[in-house]
């Protein structure tokens, strides 16, 4: 099996992360307001710039890997686009940000953009999301928003690959596919399985959390055909809308907040469980398959396998005696032993998102953030047992 690459990012939560094309940046925030771009240098991720215009903490980014665009959205109800463009004075390319006007009187939740590239979706805590498309009149992106029936704060969306329709997840424990047809952006839209008329704002879709807990996380299998969905009820659910059919997977530990599909019949789930777990089915059936964190070996054993880069970090024992200290409250004992997890993240992930695809246009690798700061590069075939509390589940 093999190792995980672990990057030890920051001390500080690390709340959203988004790729450039070719993996060589990464965009991260780092729980505050503004954007840390990191460039790969070696085996490390060295900070190369920072982004700052907002001025509450940023919830989400994304960036677009054909026009190498920068979306953010936070907390202060605003989102920017980035773009790179030259200095007037020196020349250098440096990246500036474009207002977006989205008309929303509560924070940005999370953003993404559409796979044309032409249009992004912003959720927000106002019960509605931002259809934003580019006005170059004026030289901003504009916004049209879906609301009905949105009845709380939509936690994530996702991109159909016609790049019309959109799901979301929202705190009103529903997860609903919309239209974000745009007459003057899109072409008309082919049949899909979804629905064959799309005018904006048509629900073409509404399931609800098994139990009744917030829909942390949304996501379309590879081809649009399927539709999975993270509830705050420790449950995966997978709709086929053909049938309709749902199979709903009830795990025995703490709820996913995130997840992304590796092909059509595979996806990746993780949150406050601190590990990437895999799930796998058609739709004879779903079941949880394993983990690509392997808990039971050592940290010890781990840790010479997994290559770690560190961002002027020290690694002795007097500096972690006192990192204890400062961020567990530990004055004495042995502070690993009794703290430190068996999996390669010590906190909840908060984010997990394609990294590399093979050949075949399948996720042969994912990357994931947290809140203890770390950036993992994990094989998604690479997937071992799950134990303890972690292998009881209900399909």
């Amino acid at each position: 099996m093999s190792a995980p690459e672990v990057y030890s990012i920051a001390k500080t939560p690390v709340t959203c992360h988004a790729f450039n094309a070719d993996r060589s940046q990464v965009a991260i925030s780092l729980n505050d307001n503004n954007v840390q771009v990191y460039s790969k240098q070696g085996k490390e991720w060295i900070l190369s710039e920072t982004l700052s215009e907002h001025d509450k903490l940023i919830t989400s980014i994304d960036w677009a890997p054909n026009s190498n665009r920068i979306v953010t959205a936070s907390q202060d109800r605003n989102a920017y686009v980035w773009s790179l463009s030259p200095d007037p004075l020196t020349g250098k390319l440096v990246w500036k940000p474009t207002l977006v006007l989205l008309r929303i009187n509560r924070a940005a939740t999370f953003v993404r953009w559409s796979p044309n590239e032409d249009k992004f979706a912003v959720a927000s805590g106002a019960r509605a999301i931002a259809i934003c498309s580019f006005d170059p009149e004026n030289n901003w992106w504009v916004a049209r928003q879906l609301k009905k029936p949105i009845r709380s704060t939509v936690l994530s969306v996702d991109w159909h690959p016609n790049n019309v329709l959109l799901a979301a997840g929202s705190a009103d424990m529903k997860a609903r596919v919309f239209s974000a047809y745009i007459k003057d952006v899109d072409k008309r839209p082919s049949p899909t399985i979804w629905g064959e008329k799309l005018p904006f704002n048509t629900i073409c879709g509404e399931y609800s959390s098994p139990a009744g807990g917030w829909v942390h996380a949304v996501g379309f299998s590879p081809s649009g055909d399927v539709l999975a969905f993270a509830s705050h009820d420790s449950s995966i659910s997978i709709v086929y809308p053909g049938g309709p059919m749902v199979y709903n997977i009830r795990i025995s530990s703490l709820p996913y907040v995130t997840l992304t599909w590796t092909s059509e019949d595979a996806l990746v789930a993780a949150g406050h469980d601190c590990q990437p777990v895999v799930f796998s089915g058609s739709e004879q059936g779903w079941a949880l398959v394993g983990t690509l964190d392997d808990t039971t070996a050592s940290t010890a054993s781990k840790a010479p396998g997994a290559r770690t880069g560190t961002v002027g970090r020290l690694n002795s024992a007097a500096f972690n005696t006192f990192r204890n200290a400062d961020t567990r409250g530990h004055t004495g004992g042995d502070a690993a032993s009794d703290t430190e997890l068996l999996t390669v993240h010590q906190n909840t992930i908060t984010s997990v998102r394609p990294y590399v695809y093979n050949s075949e246009g399948v996720v042969s690798m994912v990357s994931t953030t947290g809140v203890d700061g770390k950036l993992v590069i994990w094989d998604v075939n690479a997937v071992s047992a799950l134990t303890g509390k972690m292998g009881g589940l209900r399909v």
